[in-house]
């Protein structure tokens, strides 16, 4: 006898918080908060002064206020969900808001990656043709890469979120974190999903693995060049400018890959070890790279202490 799920389409979808630790949410909610606190404070600075500092207006930074917008993108799409069902448990999200909040959640990831590619082409540039780096990197040039990097994210989700809106979804309404993640919502649809389940993987390995490989050699030829050079003062101070940037890529990939894995390989894993690393894959990078920046770039450094020296500059005044 064929199964008949009943048609519950209209009904809107339950976030989950952390199943099983539902009374200590209040205080879960707690390390989360200061950590959305300080990456919209950390992130706003480096845009404030990337605006405000005119010795910051190089295309190096202009990337870097991209990385700092994209974070926040990331933080103030997730954070009212989840703040919201961790304090109010308000788990009920309409399918517009829910698809919405998807879309832009998986756009902002592409977003990133596509940020850190620009970044290495930056490095690339500085290193490689120091000389015409400002006549290359043009504010022009730069605001291209800028909206082609936001095209293509925005473009290439945006299939798999229209179709969202075509399925019926007769199963349970329940999804597995208090956000909605495109992955989450086609397992309660009953159609066929079989592109929604083919494209991300196209998308992720066209899109974020090809960056990544594009990165490792646009790196590969900076350390050709970098080692050509006689002076080992110039060389070291080459490679330094490239710190930042490499610690960011490394704290971007390691936990997409660390989450990918976790997700296709552990079956067997408590379930609250895939929720805690979803949260630690969307705070984790947008938290550490104003920390990155602000310890390993001078120019930040002396853009903080000029921000926060100048009320106490105006009290003696």
């Amino acid at each position: 006898m064929p199964v008949i799920w009943l048609n519950t389409s209209t009904y809107p979808f339950l976030l989950t918080g952390f199943p099983g630790l539902e009374k200590s949410h209040h205080l879960i909610s707690l390390p989360l908060l200061m950590a959305y606190i300080f990456i919209l404070l950390g992130n706003g600075t480096l845009l404030f002064l990337i605006k405000d500092d005119h010795n910051l207006h190089e295309p190096m930074y202009y990337f870097l206020g991209m990385l700092a917008a994209t974070d926040l993108g990331v933080t103030l799409t997730t954070m009212p969900t989840v703040l919201g069902v961790l304090w109010l448990n308000h788990r009920e999200i309409g399918h517009g808001a829910c698809f919405s909040q998807a879309y832009f959640i998986h756009s902002f990831s592409i977003v990133e990656s596509g940020v850190l590619l620009a970044m290495a082409y930056d490095r690339f540039i500085a290193i490689r043709n120091p000389l015409r780096y400002t006549t290359i990197l043009t504010d022009i040039k730069v605001i291209k890469i800028g909206i082609g990097v936001v095209m293509r994210a925005g473009l290439s989700i945006m299939p798999i979120i229209i179709r969202l809106h075509w399925f019926p979804y007769c199963r349970s309404h329940v999804l597995s974190h208090a956000f909605c993640l495109h992955q989450d919502v086609i397992k309660l649809a009953c159609a066929d999903i079989t592109f929604n389940r083919l494209y991300p993987i196209v998308v992720v390995f066209c899109m974020g693995l090809l960056d990544f490989l594009i990165i490792c050699f646009s790196y590969i030829l900076i350390l050709k060049t970098v080692m050509g050079i006689a002076s080992t003062d110039e060389r070291a101070k080459a490679l330094n400018t490239c710190v930042s940037h490499i610690c960011c890529i490394l704290v971007f990939y390691v936990t997409v890959v660390g989450l990918t894995f976790i997700h296709r390989f552990g079956k067997n894993i408590p379930h609250i070890v895939h929720i805690t690393m979803s949260y630690i894959c969307f705070l984790f990078p947008p938290f550490m790279n104003p920390v990155i920046f602000s310890i390993k770039t001078k120019q930040i450094q002396s853009g903080l202490l000029r921000l926060f020296s100048l009320p106490y500059s105006r009290i003696r005044l």
